[in-house]
């Protein structure tokens, strides 16, 4: 018997070739035709869903009638289609649900009612680290060291490929998580027998890691969750939501020559920035659709997180089939997606279909695009190309102290920045990049000084000068570029270009090429590519995001000695979507996001300190100078490699078996049964200690008194500052961990892959070398003061133990974009298990916010146009929340009294706004935690 009462009368039916499909129309409800795109799968979810308790005929009358002017203010419950994971995220996940097994058992349930009830696929492609590069064997030594570092947590994951139901692992060594997903994960249309009939209907997906949001380009409505959110939602937990505003993006023109589908996103995400879309979807719409190819689609879909929005999605059209066909998805798979989307009015047509209603609009000319980058430390942080030199000048001397000030030759745009009267008089820098050959000097005018300090090194026995700004990284890395083949085509043709000029790339640079899918390196292989990126040591280091989750290595040794025997600020060019601090290497200060071309451009320039427009990369045979523009590929030569390159064969060939692995997936022995063997001598993999204690019914929420600061922070503090995916020092609380368990500092991995194991974890919380906690002066790193011993400096990790042990909670003071950046659930995780009951910011991200209401933590929101600072409030204060309790009695209070003691009895007084923006986190929070609200729901309904 149907669950779903139908109340609209929207079931039918849908014929496609021979096949009968059972879908919910929504043509039939008042307002869908004028939706968006991206609302009226919401609207088709929420028809398909409708149970007369959590969904009901009031929420499907609301979203059909949405009023695109109006503020969200209308729950509704979201059931995506499916969850997709990277490794990172996704072995705890997987932890948490074998946990939960326990858990369920011990409260008196079935524990094998812990099961994915949607499709749950998982891509390992986080793990793999740049420690060989430059060499023909780097890929497989590279996959060798990830086997021998990780063979633990993949065993883990091979026994939850086998113990739960629909989760499928995506074994090492094929490609990046996003990539595959586009590439063949995603169904466009989904297809689901359902109480004995064929259900066809909007292939939706939330996914552990943010740049989820790629799979928009396919006309796929998803986005990044956490891992605990990701958790909920396969267990059948639908995302709960308010029906949000939708900015209509209209693209028009075409991308002029020169510029790249890179510099199209930098620039919309700039623009996004600006605008303000948090918590917004946005959508893209108008004639200018049609020509936007699916890579390119992709490619800005991916970098939503960087705007902040929930999604940026474009709807399904031609070119979506095109690209449905070319990557090898079935003639039948095409033909339904193409009659689904007609039959529901998703099918973009400017010319047939009544012009959508948005909340907002916005527009950009692609014409007006010009080649650019983004850093030294944010991706909506654009400059142009022209003006990169001048911008690295003024940045330099945020990243840097002493050192003799330099003339930069180029014309002073930064009115203010230097004072002509305070410039020293030198001449222009003769500086070595490798190719042999001095600055070029031609420009006249204001000039721009920078910091210079030069350091002689030597690299297998040849001589070197490094000095800041010189690139120590170059990657080509990130599923956001290496996943559109006209920018990843453009970079190996303008290698060709280069290599055939006679230029080199300097010995200081770290070179790599990490595609996000195989099908990459075959059609460089067919256009005979690889000989020429080898030449400039672009050899394949993995499938996998290495440098862009901070996998990137160490850097050469020499350069690594130089940096910090004399504190050099060395940069890292990379083409992927996060460059935050501390998060690439650190080693590297300053990090750029560029294109796949620029990348290659860079590295043969050597710094940063760069003028394309002026001084030649190097001299070709004859001893005439070669600028960028004499090795740069022209468009069409770029397209036409491609179409004789890439063909349907190589998609279906590369993905025809993909979950069976190599021989080294194949031989992992895999442990067996329905819940997991811990292992207490495991450092990867341990039972965490969420669900202890826990009973059947929730306690009381209570306020919270006697509180202390654990770290007041500044604005812009990302997930990775919080909670780092990179590298563990040896003399931090996690590498001393480590160490005690008898492990070497070179098996030590990241943070990122022992995710498994809360005791590393949570020492790292908070551990971000570049971290700045203004309960200290000067201070970088995981410290604070710990007001049980005299307000003395120690770890974060220390303190925090020291006010469990005293019954003290922990409260964070914050301030603009808190927890912005990656979906990373361990931010909230570890916040939580350092005993941190609250979160007092001046505004969120929204993954964060959710995931600390996930982990049971208060995130407040100081009073519009205040802060910490404004309130008088430097850190030292004990704080009581009061108001909280309200919670008990089924209401949401919209603030909670904060009142903040200080030393001397003063006390500071104001009303925090409670960022509990939803009935549904209510419940969780008044679970202590949405796993324990889910835990306790599968307990009861199976009472």
């Amino acid at each position: 018997m149907s669950t779903n009462p139908n109340s609209f009368g929207a079931k039918g039916t849908l014929e496609v070739g021979d096949q009968s499909y059972e879908i919910f129309r929504i043509g039939g409800l008042e307002g869908a035709e004028t939706l968006p795109y991206s609302l009226k799968v919401l609207l088709e979810n929420l028809l398909r869903t409708e149970d007369g308790k959590n969904i009901t005929a009031e929420h499907v009358n609301a979203l059909a009638g949405w009023d695109q002017d109006a503020e969200p203010d209308t729950e509704i419950q979201f059931t995506p289609a499916r969850v997709i994971m990277q490794d990172f995220t996704g072995v705890p996940c997987i932890v948490d649900l074998a946990t939960m097994r326990e858990a369920m058992g011990d409260l008196g349930g079935d524990p094998t009612k812990i099961n994915p009830l949607a499709p749950a696929e998982l891509v390992i492609d986080h793990s793999v680290i740049i420690d060989v590069f430059g060499r023909q064997d780097a890929f497989e030594r590279n996959v060798e060291i990830e086997y021998e570092r990780n063979g633990e947590r993949y065993q883990f994951l091979r026994w939850g490929q086998t113990a739960f139901e629909d989760f499928k692992v995506v074994p090492p060594g094929t490609g990046i998580v996003h990539q595959v997903n586009i590439e063949h994960l995603a169904r466009t249309v989904m297809t689901r027998e359902v109480e004995g009939q064929l259900q066809a209907y909007p292939d939706t997906c939330v996914g552990t890691d943010s740049h989820t949001t790629m799979v928009n380009g396919l006309g796929v409505l998803g986005w990044g969750v956490g891992g605990i959110e990701a958790e909920a939602a396969m267990l059948g937990q639908p995302v709960s939501m308010l029906i949000p505003r939708v900015v209509g993006f209209k693209l028009s023109g075409s991308i002029p020559a020169g510029a790249t589908a890179t510099d199209v996103v930098l620039t919309i995400t700039e623009m996004l920035r600006d605008h303000g879309v948090v918590g917004k979807f946005v959508e893209f719409y108008g004639d200018g659709v049609a020509a936007v190819p699916l890579a390119n689609r992709a490619t800005i879909g991916n970098m939503s997180p960087e705007f902040g929005s929930t999604c940026a999605i474009f709807p399904i059209d031609e070119v979506t089939l095109e690209y449905l066909r070319l990557t090898g998805r079935s003639d039948e798979q095409v033909a339904l997606v193409e009659a689904y989307a007609k039959e529901q009015g998703m099918w973009h047509d400017p010319e047939g279909n009544a012009e959508a209603r948005y909340s907002e609009y916005l527009e950009l000319d692609l014409s007006t695009v010009v080649p650019s980058i983004a850093g030294p430390k944010r991706p909506q942080d654009r400059i142009a190309l022209s003006e990169s030199k001048q911008q690295f000048a003024a940045d330099l001397e945020n990243y840097t102290e002493g050192g003799v000030t330099v003339e930069s030759d180029v014309d002073r745009e930064l009115e203010g920045t230097f004072p002509a009267s305070d410039a020293p008089s030198h001449d222009a820098r003769d500086d070595d990049h490798g190719n042999g050959h001095p600055h070029h000097a031609e420009h006249v005018g204001p000039e721009i000084e920078r910091v210079s300090h030069p350091v002689e090194i030597t690299i297998d026995d040849e001589q070197a000068t490094i000095d800041h700004g010189h690139v120590a990284i170059a990657s080509i890395t990130s599923c956001t570029n290496t996943s559109n083949p006209s920018v990843m085509m453009a970079s190996a043709m303008l290698a060709k270009n280069a290599v055939e000029k006679g230029l080199t790339v300097p010995p200081w640079v770290k070179t790599s090429m990490a595609p996000g899918s195989k099908v990459v390196t075959g059609y460089f292989d067919k256009a005979g590519m690889w000989p020429y990126l080898e030449a400039l040591g672009f050899h394949l280091v993995g499938y996998g995001c290495t440098t862009c989750i901070g996998n990137s290595g160490p850097i050469i040794e020499e350069v690594s000695e130089a940096v910090n025997e004399n504190d050099l600020a060395v940069v890292s060019v990379l083409s992927g979507n996060r460059n935050f601090e501390g998060r690439i290497n650190p080693d590297v200060k300053m990090n750029y996001l560029a294109s796949p071309p620029l990348v290659i451009a860079y590295a043969l320039a050597g710094t940063m300190d760069f003028d394309f427009d002026n001084e030649p990369l190097g001299q070709d045979q004859e001893g005439n100078d070669v600028y960028l523009k004499d090795i740069w590929p022209a468009p069409e030569d770029v397209e036409r490699t491609i179409a004789s390159s890439i063909s349907r064969d190589m998609f279906t060939e590369d993905y025809a078996d993909v979950f069976a692995g190599d021989e080294r997936w194949r031989s992992l022995s895999t442990p067996e049964g329905d819940t997991f063997a811990w292992d207490d001598g495991s450092t990867y993999v341990r039972k965490p200690p969420y669900f202890e204690g826990m009973q059947a019914e929730p306690a009381p929420v209570e306020d919270i008194s006697g509180a202390r600061v654990l770290a007041k922070l500044g604005d812009s503090v990302t997930t990775d500052h919080i909670s780092p995916a990179g590298a563990i020092k040896a003399d931090s609380p996690a590498g001393k961990y480590l160490a005690e368990h008898g492990i070497e500092r070179k098996d030590f991995n990241s943070y990122g892959s022992r995710r498994g194991n809360h005791e590393v974890m949570i020492r790292g919380t908070f551990a971000n070398i570049r971290l700045k906690n203004q309960l200290l002066d000067g201070v970088e790193g995981g410290f604070t003061r710990d007001f049980t011993a005299g307000g003395e400096q120690t770890t974060i990790y220390d303190a925090a133990q020291n006010y469990a042990a005293a019954g003290t909670p922990l409260v964070i003071l914050a301030g603009k974009e808190y927890g912005s950046g990656s979906s990373r659930d361990w931010a909230a995780k570890g916040t939580r298990l350092l005993g941190v009951k609250a979160v007092i910011a001046e505004s969120y991200e929204r993954i964060h916010r959710s995931n600390l209401i996930g982990m049971g933590v208060l995130p407040l929101q100081f009073p519009a146009g205040q802060n910490a600072d404004s309130l008088g409030l430097d850190g030292t204060e004990t704080f009581s929340i009061s108001g909280v309790t309200a919670l008990n009695e089924g209401s949401v209070p919209r603030t909670v009294t904060v009142t903040a003691e200080k030393e001397s009895g003063e006390t500071v007084e104001f009303e925090a706004v409670l960022r509990i923006d939803t009935p549904g986190e209510a419940d969780y929070y008044r679970n202590d935690g949405i796993l324990q609200y889910v835990l306790r729901s599968l307990v009861g309904s199976a009472a």
